[in-house]
């Protein structure tokens, strides 16, 4: 499987023109607290612990630095579900050391935290920036994915072989480069499908998300309710090319061209490491 995966990197790769100089990476984050289901339900999210504090370990440890955003501006919420060692590989003391340097850098505090807002990224250029990751968790999948905000930013990237990455649900974020995303996003969930637009820009794109048969096995998380739609199908119906590990819930990464996708929490370090190769 890894001699598979690395195979399919280096064929993706070798059609990039991508010249990645270390820096300044921005980490795009929701500003929900939940996620709405069907029949008026509601499940309280944020994003996933291991999957924003990873990466971030990872890239501080390797001199970038980096910004975290989102779109409004507010303090994001960890979805506290997401605190466990399983999604540590085990390890209670990881775990942990990813909460204190969370809590460190103030960023759930609503007084105290670093966050910009999108707009805010904006002003500041996103010439400044060298890269842009999204972690996941299923708050993405309530504003990400629709935020014109994040739209013209990630069309940017795109534009410019800027190194684009997120794991798990926030792939779902790339729905929002769509000429009318929320028209997309409201057909499918009231119809359960929607018409591909065209010139999607990742159209074609091979990547990967959180996976439905992953979301069926996780639905006991959601408390007895239902999502209004699963990111592959969104994805796969806007036009891109969707891979999935052939074990659920093992660590799986996608590089097509800028874009770094991961499937699903095991993915995190994977997607780290991919994206600190592009910083290099």
């Amino acid at each position: 499987m890894k001699l598979l995966r690395s195979l399919t990197i280096t064929l993706v790769l070798g059609a990039s023109t991508i010249c990645a100089h270390a820096g300044n990476v921005l980490i795009v984050l929701s500003d929900s607290d939940r996620l709405d289901l069907k029949d008026g339900k509601v499940f309280e999210t944020g994003f996933y612990l291991n999957e924003l504090m990873q990466p971030v370990k990872a890239l501080l440890d390797a001199g970038h630095d980096i910004t975290f955003a989102t779109p409004k501006g507010t303090a994001p919420s960890v979805d506290r579900t997401s605190i466990d060692k399983m999604y540590f590989g085990g390890d209670e003391a990881a775990m942990k050391a990813s909460e204190t340097q969370l809590s460190d850098l103030g960023l759930l505090s609503s007084e105290k935290s670093p966050v910009i807002s999108l707009a805010r990224v904006e002003q500041v250029g996103y010439d400044h920036f060298d890269a842009v990751y999204v972690p996941g968790g299923h708050a993405p999948m309530q504003d990400l994915l629709v935020s014109s905000e994040l739209g013209n930013l990630i069309t940017y990237f795109h534009e410019n072989g800027k190194t684009t990455a997120l794991a798990c649900h926030g792939p779902i974020a790339l729905l929002s480069t769509l000429a009318d995303a929320k028209g997309f996003v409201t057909k499918f969930e009231t119809a359960g499908t929607a018409n591909a637009q065209t010139d999607w820009i990742y159209a074609g794109y091979r990547l990967t998300v959180f996976s439905n048969r992953e979301e069926e096995m996780a639905k006991g998380l959601l408390g007895g309710g239902e999502m209004k739609f699963y990111p592959q199908d969104a994805l796969t119906q806007a036009g891109g090319q969707f891979s999935q590990a052939e074990a659920p819930f093992a660590g799986h990464v996608v590089v097509d061209r800028e874009l770094i996708t991961g499937q699903n929490p095991a993915s995190a370090p994977a997607v780290a490491q991919e994206l600190l190769s592009r910083l290099k």
